[in-house]
């Protein structure tokens, strides 16, 4: 998330550089010590390298290489240098920036290849335990189906293919969410965007909650909810969100859904009522793999519904959020309006 913030604000290599100079520019006319001005340069440009691409250490190194020279070499304030030790120092300077420049995406990449083997490795656990289950659900069924097919009456044949299919639907959903969760991993989410209704979308994703979507009672109060979507990729957001309130939320409590506008935002809370949600855990709900225990059922899934949500949302350039209110969980999804006469 640091690492993400830095590379994002890229003037900030320019006021890392600015400061770096100038401590050092401070502390070379208190020590009279080129050394001690050299390792303070070297540490901001450590600080670039750990958050920026090689180009922006170059420029970094050469911009502080130059202020070096001017500031600390005799003569002072000019871009001459008259001692060999000077020369040497600077192209020293330089030659670690560069080697450091290096190491640092090396690390990078070793942490991003890191990072890949242990979603693998989650993948792997998730499908060998979690997915099993409605798995076992489906095989059971057809198995009994195929078997006593002559002994069973029709209601029975019935309650059974019922049975399969929702579990062939629960396992639809997961293998969805896995296939996200990676594509969202790796960057490789694409999307084209058309214009649609909000409400419209999130009807069509309580239909996918069968049975259980009269648990959902929805608020709108704006007229305008249209933004530039992913339909398919936002209807299983949203889905993701309502089935997750729905599953954690108590049995007789319904799940409140209010659609609402905020200055230029779309904005959708999420509203259920649940016990032993604490607010501790409104950092964590959103984790890749983070289901909590304590509140962990047969049909609570593999902690990748609001992390595949999230992950959604925020390339939609929306942002979704989680707290505890009032003995229950508020999830609040916000995307941006569109406006009429915006260019798509």
């Amino acid at each position: 998330m640091v690492n993400s913030y830095f590379s994002d604000c890229k003037y900030l290599v320019l006021v890392v550089c600015c400061i770096a100079i100038l401590i050092s520019f401070l502390l070379g006319q208190w020590l009279h010590s080129t050394t001690v001005v050299l390792l303070i340069l070297q540490l901001s440009i450590v600080f670039v390298a750990l958050n920026y691409s090689s180009r922006m250490v170059y420029s970094a190194a050469i911009f502080e290489a130059i202020a070096f020279n001017f500031l600390h070499t005799a003569p002072r304030y000019s871009l001459q240098m008259f001692h060999i030790a000077d020369v040497i120092n600077l192209a020293v300077f330089i030659a670690v920036a560069f080697c450091t420049s290096e190491l640092a995406k090396r690390y990078r990449t070793q942490q991003s290849n890191l990072k890949q083997v242990q979603l693998r490795n989650q993948i792997l656990l998730s499908v060998s335990h979690d997915l099993r289950t409605p798995l076992a659900g489906i095989i059971g069924n057809l198995s009994t189906l195929k078997r006593y097919y002559s002994q069973l009456t029709q209601q029975q044949v019935t309650e059974l293919l019922d049975s399969a299919t929702v579990e062939s639907h629960r396992l639809h959903h997961y293998i969805e969410n896995l296939l996200h969760a990676t594509k969202l991993q790796h960057g490789e989410i694409q999307m084209v965007k058309h214009v649609e209704s909000v409400v419209d979308v999130l009807t069509n994703a309580m239909e996918r909650l069968g049975d259980r979507r009269s648990k959902v009672h929805v608020t709108v109060k704006i007229g305008q909810t249209s933004t530039l979507m992913s339909t398919a990729l936002l209807e299983q957001a949203i889905f993701n969100v309502l089935d997750n309130a729905v599953i954690y939320s108590f049995d007789r409590q319904p799940v409140e859904v209010s659609v609402y506008r905020t200055h230029h935002h779309l904005a959708i809370d999420v509203f259920n009522q649940c016990d032993g949600f604490k607010p501790e855990m409104a950092n964590q709900v959103f984790n890749l793999f983070y289901s909590e225990k304590k509140l962990k059922n047969a049909d609570s899934g593999i902690g990748l519904g609001l992390c595949v949500a999230k992950g959604i949302v925020e390339a939609h350039q929306g942002s979704m959020h989680c707290q505890a209110v009032n003995g229950g969980c508020l999830i609040s999804l916000t995307l941006p309006c569109y406006e009429q006469g915006e260019n798509e």
